[in-house]
């Protein structure tokens, strides 16, 4: 889907740093998180609450009284008066959230919206379903993010056998995959110079509870250090198969947003007015059942051709990929150098709370391109099962 008026001011963004399964984020409801953390960068930003209209919300993992979704979240955030939906699929919650904004913007249903996603992968819910048939009319259980991160309803494969199907049938090795997550590690360094001056650029400390006993998290935890000899020595996760734990994301806590626009009122809030951020199009597309990796391909395919370009026009592309055999498989398909993807790193390396990881990959995408001058930029990340969504944007 192309559009023509949707636009983001420049630095109206932000992600909190990503924190591995079971750390600092643990224990934090991720809506009161991300409403919180919102509250806190709009006034940093000096960002008048009155002048958004709207609340587009994206999470995948149910929180307490998360049935109260976008409303309850504008009020925590100080945004009383407003509403929006809440959306979810998956690991493309991001690029949904924000082509659902693109969308309101399109029609004119509203002029400038705040789009929020958040997740908490750690200590998720353990659901009952009652069962009266069941035997002795016990309750199905089902622990909402384990369960589902290892079995696909519609195949019973889990995410990790869709990796290594894709591996299978592209002829991916274990060794093209330790040198790709070598790679990534070496990109994420990037980041992290200089006082990790390119993080500085959009992640904004979390505070979590109150007073003296508040605590800031204001960089990734979890991240851990990576040699050739220590991935040489993992075995994979499957018997048989060519997938290890260090080629293959890690589960996490977080959150981002973002505001979207028109472009009149993206120029009014930039923090630069001279760049210009506009988002061209999204692309959605799904694939043979349990090859998720592949889906990354036509969704960005797609994407790009909404957007009128062609990849030879792109300056910067960023991918979600929770597997290193995702970004092998889109540059054996796309003709595209590995090391043209994911400058800055990549949730490969710095951890997947599944809501929000879209939208710091886009995020890095944008002041990637601001860094670089400027030109087109394309982000391209899969969802569970077969599906992956993409979106193009255009930095001048």
């Amino acid at each position: 889907m192309a559009f023509r008026n949707t636009f983001i001011p420049y630095r109206a963004y932000w992600s909190s740093a990503f924190c591995r399964w079971q750390g600092a984020l643990a224990n934090s409801n991720s809506l009161e998180l991300v409403a919180a953390t919102a509250k806190r960068f709009l006034h940093s930003r000096q960002i008048e609450p009155g002048g958004i209209e709207s609340l587009h919300l994206g999470f995948t993992v149910p929180q307490k009284q998360s049935f109260y979704g976008a409303p309850w979240v504008a009020a925590m955030a100080g945004l009383e008066g407003i509403t929006g939906p809440v959306l979810a699929q998956a690991c493309a919650t991001s690029a949904r959230v924000v082509a659902s904004a693109a969308g309101s913007l399109e029609t004119g249903s509203d002029a400038c919206i705040l789009a929020l996603a958040a997740d908490r992968t750690s200590n998720g819910p353990q659901l009952l379903y009652p069962n009266p048939k069941g035997i002795g009319g016990m309750a199905d259980v089902e622990a909402w993010v384990w369960d589902n991160f290892n079995k696909d309803p519609n195949t019973g494969q889990a995410m990790l056998a869709t990796a290594e199907n894709v591996a299978q049938a592209a002829g991916i090795t274990r060794e093209e995959q330790d040198e790709l997550t070598l790679l990534r590690n070496e990109q994420y360094q990037e980041a992290l110079r200089d006082d990790r001056a390119f993080q500085r650029r959009y992640m904004f400390p979390v505070e979590i509870g109150s007073g003296k006993h508040t605590k800031t998290v204001d960089a990734d935890e979890g991240v851990f250090p990576t040699t050739r000899e220590g991935l040489a020595k993992l075995r994979p996760v499957r018997e048989g198969g060519t997938v290890t734990f260090g080629g293959q994301t890690y589960p996490a806590d977080g959150h981002a947003g973002m505001v979207l626009c028109t472009e009149e009122r993206a120029a009014s809030m930039s923090a630069d007015p001279a760049v210009r951020i506009q988002v061209l199009a999204s692309g959605t597309a799904r694939v043979e059942k349990a090859h998720m990796p592949m889906a990354v391909v036509p969704a960005a395919e797609r994407a790009v051709g909404a957007a009128g370009i062609k990849f030879a026009d792109l300056q910067a592309i960023k991918t979600h990929n929770p597997f290193a055999v995702n970004d092998l498989y889109f540059s054996k398909k796309c003709g595209i150098p590995l090391d043209n993807v994911n400058r800055f790193g990549s949730p490969l390396i710095y951890g997947h709370p599944q809501g929000p990881t879209g939208m710091r990959v886009l995020i890095e995408l944008i002041e990637q391109l601001v860094v670089e001058g400027g030109g087109y930029g394309l982000f391209s990340g899969c969802a569970a099962g077969d599906t992956a969504m993409a979106l193009v944007v255009r930095v001048g």
